[in-house]
């Protein structure tokens, strides 16, 4: 597939992932064939006044899985993938873009994708937040859990009976649960009880996307009242609404109401009336979820430098 023809002829939404995609060896390859790239993970590294790609490229993946260096990882890959493309393409590019969304933190992203937030404040923001993160989970024994087969009801009754919350409404039949570990382990007894078709604890640190985050909400308010948003070059959707805002005056609002917020992932696809996606960054995860959400779209996943030169070559 032609992926510059893709874009102009499509209007692709981009999208970038969010916390659990990260591995030992992402972006090296992409900082060894792009120029571009090496200068987005270079300008990460001073950001943070850290050898993050070091990290990324042949560290140690539990140093890497922290919340504060994961999250950050994450988004310096994406960006370097989308800066490669802006390189390939110039000014036209952006003019092919229908719009931006990210899943959690891949909503920081989005937002330096469209030239909201520099690549430097993205960093910081986003080790701030891990940090933020991280030290809320210390306050609680937390946990996600993902429901597969089961709607958004069923999810909330579960919820409801077992005090935990509805975090992630990822897809038709994949609802994912946030809460204390103990109340999760009720929810887990509830959900077999009903039949739920599969049910998979999910490797993460706390109770992320939940009120039990509200330590971290607080503390990202205080930091985003202080940031200096730019207007965006791409309409953004955004997660705790799964609406398109441009309003830059609610933007602060909206990233912190979302550590503690449920992530309306199914209705933002659905919400963009698109059916052509890219999705820029470590995995394929955004991909399936958006099979499931627009059966019929047509996406492509960019990760790596080889996946990226083969679709600039055909």
């Amino acid at each position: 597939m032609n992926l510059k023809g893709f874009v102009q002829e499509n209007q692709p939404v981009l999208v970038f992932p969010g916390q659990g995609t990260q591995y030992i060896g992402m972006g090296a390859d992409l900082a060894r064939d792009f120029p571009e790239a090496k200068l987005v993970f270079q300008e990460v590294d001073n950001a943070l006044n850290q050898n993050l790609s070091g990290l990324m490229f042949s560290g140690d993946i539990e140093e890497l899985t922290q919340t504060q260096n994961a999250q950050p990882a994450i988004m310096a890959v994406s960006m370097a993938i989308f800066r490669i493309l802006q390189k390939e393409w110039g000014t036209p590019f952006n003019k092919t873009i229908s719009a931006v969304a990210g899943h959690s933190l891949g909503e920081y992203t989005a937002l330096c994708a469209a030239d909201v937030l520099t690549l430097a404040d993205t960093a910081k923001l986003l080790r701030i937040r891990g940090l933020a993160m991280a030290r809320a989970c210390e306050r609680l024994q937390g946990g996600m859990m993902a429901l597969i087969g089961i709607n958004m009801k069923q999810a909330q009754e579960i919820a409801k009976q077992t005090e935990v919350y509805v975090a992630n409404d990822n897809a038709p039949g994949q609802i994912v649960l946030s809460g204390s570990l103990i109340n999760l382990d009720r929810a887990k007894a509830l959900a077999e009880q009903l039949g739920v078709r599969k049910i998979v604890p999910l490797e993460v640190a706390g109770a992320f996307h939940s009120p039990l985050m509200q330590t971290a909400a607080d503390a990202m308010a205080v930091l985003l009242n202080q940031i200096q948003f730019h207007r965006p070059i791409f309409p953004i959707y955004f997660n705790v609404t799964a609406e398109r805002n441009v309003n830059l005056k609610s933007f602060a609002s909206l990233l912190s109401q979302q550590i503690k917020g449920m992530v309306r992932w199914r209705e933002l696809i659905q919400n963009t009336c698109a059916s052509h996606f890219v999705e820029c960054g470590p995995g394929t995860v955004l991909s399936g979820l958006i099979r499931r959400i627009v059966p019929d779209s047509e996406i492509i996943s960019i990760g790596t430098s080889e996946t990226l030169k083969r679709l600039l070559s055909e």
